[in-house]
């Protein structure tokens, strides 16, 4: 962490999850305004289906210059983030309990998905796509060919379309690319079809591969692909690094993507990591910083996030702010999903399962701090518990005896 900046938040008690209000104060585009105001609106009970969205009844206001945390001080040009507390509104999804062990023994897991109600897990460096049974254990699916990555490369994410077709991102001799598997048998004895190609030609690198598949709420495929090493190229719209993408499930170009021709729906990321969207349709995607900033970003067709312009939140014109950040050591944040008005975000470094409101997003809740060591992916079952996946075999953790770890744990409110 360079000299002079603060971290976000401190080490927390393992079994008290914390409250925070969000990072500096920033610029941000009319767009993004708009969209902040409209999570802030009057709240809304979908009392039929159980679900509740809690927006407070105030209009938005930039994050308050914080204070810094109570340690050594410091003079830096850069804000330094906060460390303040503040109450999450009521009604949001929360952990209850203590998570309880789904599957251990992984090795390098990065993508945990749902196919039918049967969990399916990618690891990264043995290629392989695991079943998982109702008991927790493990069986191969299928073994991705060709995957030949090294280093943040190899079997990344994975996402099931309507059909139940399986949709893998991997890195290959020299790129990335994102392949369609049909998922023939039953449960307890599925098996992986032959590999389409979707996509491929995609610059790989042995970090900064992005990775993250998901199907929006209009039927899409997106992708996250990093810079591959080649930050200049996350400003040039031609090429597909640092950029989010938005497909067919074919791999075409849909009509109304913000390029002609192109699958780039947003530009300037360095490492774009976990993506969701709000119950009304509002898209968020998770970003590993460089040295300074992680970032929580909500993502507009077209918009340019800065990469390797600015880092974080900085006032530059044609850029559009992250909506929260942290310094990588309290952060790293991967994978994400959306339940009943919340976030939740995987965190490597961090270590650390956090929860983000989606009516006030400049502000998050910490659980499980350091408790499980580097949480790589977090996804919510079909019955409705919040799995999240440990990834303290990739090389950069240290791993314990069950490493690496699916954990779920029940969902209440606060």
């Amino acid at each position: 962490m360079p000299s002079g900046q603060q971290p976000l938040a401190s080490a927390h008690a393992a079994k008290h999850p914390t409250t925070h209000a969000g990072g500096p104060t920033g610029r941000r585009t009319n767009t993004q305004e708009k969209t902040l105001k409209n999570l802030r609106a009057t709240s809304v009970l979908a009392a039929g289906l159980g679900i509740s969205f809690l927006l407070t009844s105030c209009t938005p206001t930039p994050p308050a210059q914080p204070s810094p945390p109570s340690t050594p001080s410091a003079t830096s040009s850069t804000p330094s983030p906060s460390t303040s507390r503040s109450e999450e509104p009521a009604g949001q999804a929360a952990p209850t309990g203590t998570p309880r062990v789904i599957s251990s023994g992984l090795e390098a897991p990065w993508s945990v998905v749902f196919r039918d109600g049967t969990a399916l897990v990618s690891e990264r460096d043995s290629a392989r796509i695991l079943e998982l049974a109702d008991d927790g254990s493990s069986r191969v699916l299928g073994t991705v060919p060709g995957v030949a990555g090294s280093g943040e490369g190899g079997l990344l994410g994975l996402a099931v379309d309507e059909l139940g077709r399986l949709y893998v991102y991997s890195t290959g001799a020299g790129e990335n690319r994102i392949q369609r598997f049909d998922v023939t048998g039953t449960p307890g004895s599925l098996a992986l079809g032959e590999a389409v190609t979707i996509l491929d030609g995609i610059d790989s690198a042995s970090y900064h591969d992005g990775g993250r598949l998901a199907f929006g709420p209009d039927g899409m495929l997106y992708a996250t692909v990093g810079d591959a090493g080649q930050a200049g190229k996350a400003q040039d719209v031609d090429s597909l690094v640092g950029k989010i993408l938005r497909m067919t499930p074919d791999g075409s170009v849909p009509n109304d993507n913000p390029f002609a021709g192109s699958l780039v729906y947003s530009y300037g990321h360095r490492n774009p990591q976990g993506l969701a969207w709000a119950q009304d349709g509002t898209m968020f995607a998770t970003e590993f910083g460089q040295n300074t900033w992680d970032e929580l970003n909500i993502i507009t067709a077209g918009a340019n996030y800065g990469w390797p312009t600015v880092e974080g939140i900085e006032e530059a014109e044609g850029f559009t702010n992250p909506v929260q950040q942290w310094t990588p050591d309290v952060a790293s944040p991967s994978g994400m999903t959306h339940i009943d008005g919340t976030l939740f975000i995987a965190n490597l470094r961090g270590s650390v399962l956090r929860a983000v409101p989606v009516a006030d997003p400049a502000t998050f809740t910490d659980h499980y701090a350091g408790e499980y060591g580097r949480i790589r992916d977090v996804t919510v079952s079909p019955d409705g518990e919040l799995w999240f996946l440990t990834n303290n075999t990739d090389g950069r953790g240290t791993p314990g005896p069950e490493d690496d770890r699916i954990l779920g744990v029940d969902l209440g409110s606060q």
